[in-house]
């Protein structure tokens, strides 16, 4: 689902999550059910635009993977393990996926690790049988040891709490505020410390203020953007149209403060190209 952007013809998000299970319905009916092993989804969309599934959409794939005996995957690669305030994702909507995999945030990327969270249901199925998943480098005790230590910081620092606070007391409503304020801000959408700001050369069109793909001159004015946040200190996370916000866990209030009034006026030089 992508209300902004509707390829359903959407006017409400619950319009838009209703059309969209209708479409994966109509798509798992096409393709045969006993074709399908498993669904997976990112739980908020990361790279491709940092998108919030609507209430009620992730409940809804659940059903549909119940009603047609389909396993359903939740990749927390990118949100697992604080990223919007929670230890997962998931737990920030109302549905309980299959299996859960993870990595990155587990351990901070010190060590290179991840793993699969398995529902007791499909474990079961294990029970009499031998699992043939292993892998020679299974279980680094090094890198579990550091997601251990990350959990210990976690607990001890309060970075969950400290997630959602900063995300909703400074994060949402500067970036709200930069909607209203900036010509060239389309839509801000995110959760916890996890956003995306969606940059347009026309509020009303929606034309993107630079073509998806777009490369050379055509590029130029999220180059121009890209170039003002760096001249003031932030190297910003760009792709296609977008500007991600998404700063580390531990970042203190004043340099996340600091790094948005940056990007602030970086936005100044993205509006000069919008109508």
């Amino acid at each position: 689902p992508y209300l902004y952007r509707t390829a359903f013809h959407s006017t409400t998000l619950a319009e838009e999550s209703q059309r969209a299970l209708e479409h994966l319905e109509q798509t798992i009916q096409l393709e045969g059910p006993s074709t399908i092993a498993a669904i997976i989804i990112e739980t908020v969309v990361g790279t491709n635009g940092v998108l919030v599934p609507p209430p009620g959409y992730l409940q809804g794939v659940r059903d549909l993977c119940d009603r047609y005996g389909i396993v359903y995957i939740a990749d927390e690669v990118m949100v697992g393990f604080g990223r919007l305030g929670e230890w997962f994702g998931i737990d920030a909507f109302d549905a309980k996926p299959d299996l859960i995999t993870f990595a990155k945030g587990v351990n901070s990327g010190y060590v290179p690790l991840g793993g699969v969270v398995i529902s007791d249901r499909i474990a079961a199925a294990f029970d009499n049988v031998s699992f043939a998943g292993g892998l020679t480098y299974s279980g680094h005790p090094l890198a579990c040891a550091a997601g251990v230590a990350t959990f210990e910081v976690f607990r001890r620092d309060g970075i969950l709490e400290r997630v959602r606070d900063l995300g909703s007391r400074v994060v949402q409503p500067t970036l709200e505020a930069w909607a209203e304020k900036h010509p060239s801000v389309g839509e801000v959408r995110g959760q916890g410390l996890f956003w995306a700001v969606e940059l347009v050369r026309s509020k009303e069109t929606r034309e993107p203020l630079v073509p998806f793909n777009a490369a050379g001159a055509d590029a130029a004015p999220m180059g121009a953007f890209a170039a003002a946040a760096k001249k003031g200190g932030v190297w910003p996370f760009t792709h296609f149209n977008r500007m991600h916000v998404a700063p580390p866990l531990v970042i203190s209030e004043d340099e996340l403060v600091r790094g948005l009034a940056v990007l602030d006026e970086a936005l100044d030089v993205a509006d000069s190209y919008a109508d």
